[in-house]
C-alpha cells in the first residue's frame, strides 16, 4: 500500500487511512463506520496541513482546527465505541506541530457600524435564536400540515371518480359480485403530509366464506408471513363455475394476477376518460406501464393544474376472509401470481388513533412530522409511513409521556429508536413481530439512512431543512 501510494503521489498514512475506512463496514457496522469517517477525516486533514508550507495564513489554518474539534466531538457514538479520548489526542498531537510554530496574531478590533441591520441579516438572527421546540413545532405548521381546503379538494375528487368507475362496473358487468367501493389511505386518515396527491380506491371481491379458505404465507413454502393465498375448497361438492371467481383460479388458487388484469381491462381500457374528463372538469387517464392499477388525475384546481401537479389514485382489489385483509399488489409480491399481500395498515392506524384518543396524546403528530421529514430528504425516502407508525406503536409500548409538551422529546426519541433498528437491520411489526419491516434494504440503503440519522442526533435541526 506504501508503494502504491508512493506511485499516485500520496502519503503512505492516507492510504492506510482510506483502506480502515474503506472496510470499516464489515469491522464496526452503521454506527462505527460513520464515527470511523468523521474522526479519521479530521486526523488526516490536520496530518496533510501539518506538512504544507508555511505560507498559509495562521487564521484560517486555526479555524481549521477547530472545525476538526467539533467534528469529532459532534458525533453520538464516541462515547459508547471508546474512541473519543484516542482521536482528541491524536487531533491535539497534530495540531500542536501544525499550529503552535506559528505565532497567533491579535485579534484586530472591528469598527463600529452606526447604521442598522439590514431586515434579510436580522431574520438569519431570529432564527438562530429559535429553540429547537421552536423549529420543529414551525416546521410542522409550515411544511406538514396541509390546509383544510386542499384536502377536501382532493377528497371530492378521489370520489366523483370512484362513483363514475363504481357505476360502469355495475352497468357492463352486473354479474361481477363486488362491494361497495370505498377510499381509503393516509388522505381519508388525515396522515398524509408536505402535499395531498394520493389516494387509494378499495374495489372488495364477494368470495363465498364456504368456497375459500386464506393460507397464511408461514404455513406455505413462501415463508413471508405478510403473504397469503387463497386456496378453492370443497370441490368434490361444489365443482368449478359455482363461484364467479373461479375463472381466476390458478393451480386451484385465486390468482391475484389474473384478478387485477380483468379488472385492468375493465376500468383501465374500456371506460371512456376522454368523456369522463370533460365530465369532471379535470383531466383523468391511466397510467400505462405500471404494474399498480393507477389513475393519474391532473386539475384538482386551476392552479394545480397550471403548476403540473398530479393527482393519483391506486385501485386496489381486496379480499376479506374472516379477520384477514388481503389485496392484491404485485408491486410488492412480484412475481408470485397466486399469492396476496396481507395489509397491517389499517391496524396500525386504528391503534395510533386509540393510545392518542385515550391520552391525548401526540403520536400521531409526531409520525406525521417523521413522515415529511423522510419524503423532504433524499437520504431517507425509502423510509414509508409503515416503517415510522411501527417505531411509534413500538415506543408507546414503554413511553407513557405523550403530551404536546413532549413532542419534540419523542421526536427525538424517535430517530435514536431508528438508528438502533438499523444497527440491526431488523424492524419487527408491532403486529406480526415475525414481519422485519426492513427485509427489502440493502446495505448501501441502511448506511445512507444511519449516517443521516446519526448526524441528526447532535443536530436535528439538519432535518427541517
Amino acid at each position: 500500500m506504501y508503494y502504491y501510494g508512493k506511485r499516485r503521489g500520496e502519503d503512505g498514512i492516507a492510504v492506510v487511512i482510506d483502506f480502515l475506512l474503506s472496510n470499516a463496514r464489515l469491522v464496526l457496522g452503521v454506527g462505527g463506520a460513520a464515527v470511523l469517517g468523521i474522526a479519521t477525516l479530521a486526523v488526516k486533514r490536520l496530518i496533510e496541513r501539518a506538512g504544507r508550507p508555511p505560507d498559509e495564513k495562521p487564521e484560517k489554518k486555526m479555524t481549521d482546527s477547530w472545525e476538526e474539534l467539533s467534528l469529532v466531538s459532534a458525533s453520538p457514538k464516541l462515547l459508547h465505541k471508546g474512541i473519543e479520548g484516542v482521536v482528541i489526542k491524536q487531533i491535539a498531537a497534530a495540531t500542536k506541530k501544525a499550529e503552535l510554530s506559528q505565532p497567533i496574531p491579535l485579534p484586530s478590533p472591528e469598527p463600529q457600524r452606526c447604521d442598522a441591520d439590514p431586515p434579510q441579516r436580522r431574520k438569519r438572527m431570529d432564527l438562530c435564536v429559535m429553540t429547537f421546540v421552536d423549529r420543529l413545532q414551525q416546521y410542522y405548521r409550515t411544511r406538514v400540515c396541509l390546509s383544510a381546503e386542499e384536502v377536501s379538494v382532493a377528497q371530492q375528487r378521489a370520489l366523483d371518480i370512484a362513483t363514475e368507475i363504481q357505476a360502469f362496473l355495475h352497468s357492463k358487468h352486473p354479474s361481477m359480485p363486488l362491494g361497495d367501493m370505498m377510499l381509503a389511505g393516509s388522505l381519508l386518515d388525515n396522515l398524509q403530509v408536505v402535499k395531498a396527491d394520493h389516494a387509494c380506491l378499495i374495489v372488495p371481491l364477494q368470495l363465498e366464506s364456504s368456497l375459500w379458505m386464506p393460507i397464511a404465507g408461514e404455513d406455505t413454502f413462501l415463508g413471508h408471513p405478510q403473504y397469503c393465498m387463497v386456496r378453492r375448497e370443497n370441490l368434490e361438492y361444489f365443482p368449478r363455475g359455482r363461484s364467479y371467481w373461479d375463472r381466476h383460479l390458478l393451480g386451484g388458487y385465486l390468482s391475484s394476477r389474473l384478478v387485477s388484469e380483468q379488472l385492468g381491462k375493465t376500468v383501465m381500457e374500456s371506460i371512456n376518460w376522454p368523456s369522463l374528463t370533460g365530465t369532471l372538469e379535470c383531466e383523468v387517464r391511466p397510467v400505462l406501464g405500471s404494474p399498480e392499477l393507477k389513475l393519474e388525475i391532473r386539475g384538482l384546481t386551476q392552479s394545480s393544474y397550471d403548476s403540473g401537479e398530479r393527482f393519483y389514485i391506486t385501485v386496489l382489489p381486496t379480499v376479506r376472509l374472516g379477520e384477514m385483509t388481503l389485496t392484491a399488489q404485485r408491486e410488492i409480491t412480484g412475481s408470485f401470481d397466486y399469492v396476496w399481500y396481507q395489509s397491517l395498515y389499517t391496524s396500525e392506524t386504528a391503534r395510533l388513533a386509540e393510545l392518542d384518543k385515550a391520552d391525548s396524546g401526540v403520536r400521531r403528530k409526531c409520525l406525521k412530522t417523521l413522515k415529511a421529514v423522510c419524503c423532504n430528504c433524499p437520504s431517507l425516502r425509502k423510509l414509508n409511513g409503515s416503517h415510522l407508525s411501527n417505531v411509534i406503536l413500538h415506543m408507546s409500548e414503554n413511553e407513557t409521556d405523550w403530551t404536546e409538551s413532549a413532542f419534540a422529546d419523542r421526536f427525538q426519541q424517535a430517530i435514536t429508536e431508528l438508528i438502533g433498528y438499523l444497527e440491526t437491520g431488523i424492524l419487527p411489526s408491532y403486529f406480526k413481530p415475525n414481519v422485519n419491516l426492513f427485509q427489502g434494504f440493502t446495505e448501501d440503503d441502511i448506511d445512507e439512512m444511519g449516517f443521516m440519522l446519526y448526524c441528526a442526533v447532535t443536530e436535528p435541526e439538519i432535518l427541517l431543512i
